[in-house]
């Protein structure tokens, strides 16, 4: 792959505030746009970066906006508001950081924890509703989501906000991720943070039913079906992702930790945020926990362990022949990845860009493959026999499993992050095509298709282009794996119209189409 270089350093417009619009406005269409391809595009992003005159500091701080492309008889429209979130409404009427968000603590109100709700037990503390991350539908109803216990539900047509759903009415978790899987039927399941046996911490795995035709509301039938003990019991890992394949749950504990003490005292110290209350844990390495689906169970006698990485994205996991095949994008290390997002290290200037990720923990596509059945006389020898990979499990004397990756994809400083796939033909199945944002020293810079069979790459790429991650959209009624469209919001700034939506081939990820309108769009987050 091609290394770029961004001189003009044109990547600093994609964190820069912009006006919400009044109404949707129209785009000019190059190319042809596939004439099956319609329906609405709804992404999340950070869109205010500083209120009166005070700077978020980090990527995950800038107040919520949700953004709209409208796909409808070959005519594109964008569209885009803030969410009204209390976090942005008080912000607005206050003049100021109200609510402590990811990076950026609000004075003089006391930190306020985004994983939360334990605290909520000794403080009533306001916790962060700024849903900049992501927007999933449950049952009938779409809601914007972050990663504490609230989530907001909003109209996906006029993108107002509708209401505000607090989840621990529903569930006892404290937090749940923005990465959820979904069934074909609906079905809705999501991993959290919660308090385990005796106030130690455990994760637990959630299910939300589908929606029943009545009027009935699927969060009141959630439940929680499995709980993942904690490896340390006041330490939770960081937990953005998890995997699930036909019968089995796969989770990835990293040595990325949250520090419930820090959190705890940080209500003391003036201007502590979220970030203050992570650290590293230098000797555990990575752990993987499975549990069964159906009948719910964990796996408590499978110890998988591996060296120390930084995980935000599960690709994809399958199971093959009593084995689970786990696809992760990884971040190599202990060291967390997001104390390199801060805003004013990738508003730098391009040399200054490139040394700070050199710093960083180092980017790469892995594939581990986890032995289901473990026989104690098999010490000390690989323990994967499926003939397509070089990824091994090897049982040690204390009963644990020592797991080494296959590489599928690694460059210096090249990421390939935000991944998706033909999910409703291949989730949980064995597959070959990802599709992702690439990363250049962290600036968004490419996008990417790699054949995890073969570790082909192709990749789509215009200079002074920053494109967001790809959506993969399935051709109406096709049998190939890659046969449909991605979607993606590209900003060219300083371009006479410096936002478009950009639709490629999936398959061979050549442009069908732009739709370009004459407003710049920041940075969106995962759809």
């Amino acid at each position: 792959m091609t290394h770029v270089e961004h001189p003009a350093a044109g990547y600093k417009k994609i964190f820069e505030t912009v006006e919400e619009l009044n109404e949707p406005i129209p785009a000019t269409i190059t190319g042809v746009i596939p004439s099956w391809l319609g329906g609405s595009l709804l992404r999340m992003g950070p869109g205010q970066f500083e209120v009166g005159g005070e700077p978020f500091n980090h990527l995950f701080d800038g107040q919520a906006l949700i953004h709209k492309f409208d796909l409808k008889n070959g005519q594109v429209t964008y569209y885009r508001r803030f969410i009204r979130t209390d976090a942005y409404v008080r912000a607005m009427t206050e003049n100021r950081v109200v609510i402590t968000e990811f990076g950026t603590a609000a004075y003089p109100d006391p930190c306020k924890n985004i994983f939360s709700r334990f605290f909520t037990y000794f403080k009533g503390i306001e916790v962060t509703d700024n849903c900049l991350v992501n927007i999933y539908p449950i049952g009938e109803d779409f809601y914007a989501v972050t990663e504490t216990n609230y989530i907001t539900k909003v109209d996906p047509d006029s993108l107002e906000t509708l209401k505000k759903v607090d989840l621990c009415k529903y569930l006892s978790v404290n937090g749940v991720t923005a990465h959820p899987h979904t069934e074909a039927d609906g079905t809705v399941y999501n991993i959290g943070n919660c308090f385990g046996k005796n106030m130690s911490l455990a994760y637990n795995i959630v299910k939300i039913p589908p929606a029943q035709g009545d009027e009935s509301e699927p969060l009141e039938k959630s439940k929680v079906v499995v709980q993942i003990p904690s490896s340390e019991r006041l330490k939770p890992s960081y937990v953005h992702s998890f995997g699930m394949t036909d019968n089995y749950f796969v989770f990835v504990e990293q040595p990325v930790k949250i520090n419930l003490l820090k959190f705890l005292s940080a209500w003391s110290i003036r201007g502590a945020s979220y970030m203050d209350c992570f650290e590293s844990n230098y000797s555990m390495g990575t752990w993987f926990h499975l549990a069964t689906k159906d009948p719910a169970a964990y796996m408590s006698s499978h110890k998988f362990r591996a060296s120390a990485f930084n995980l935000f994205h599960h690709i994809n996991s399958y199971e093959d022949q009593g084995f689970i095949v786990v696809d992760l994008c990884t971040w190599k290390g202990h060291d967390f990845v997001y104390n390199y997002l801060y805003l004013a290290n990738v508003k730098e200037e391009w040399e200054e860009v490139k040394k700070a990720a050199t710093r960083a923990p180092q980017p790469e596509v892995r594939r581990y493959v986890l032995p289901l059945d473990i026989h104690r006389e098999e010490q000390g020898k690989n323990l994967v026999s499926l003939s397509y990979t070089t990824a091994t499990a090897v049982l040690h004397s204390d009963g644990t499993i020592w797991l080494e990756p296959e590489v599928l994809f690694s460059g210096p400083r090249q990421a390939f992050e935000f991944p998706q796939i033909n999910y409703s033909q291949r989730r949980g199945k064995e597959y070959s095509f990802a599709y992702g944002l690439g990363l250049n020293h962290f600036i968004p810079d490419k996008i990417v298709k790699l054949n995890v069979q073969t570790k082909e790459t192709w990749v789509w790429q215009e200079e002074d282009c920053y494109p967001s991650e790809p959506l993969f959209v399935p051709t109406p009624g096709a049998t190939e794996e890659d046969d449909g469209v991605l979607l993606s919001i590209v900003v060219k700034p300083g371009a006479e119209r410096p936002g478009f939506l950009l639709v490629l081939d999936a398959m061979k990820l050549t442009e069908l189409s732009r739709a370009e309108v004459n407003t710049i769009i920041p940075v969106t987050l995962r759809t």
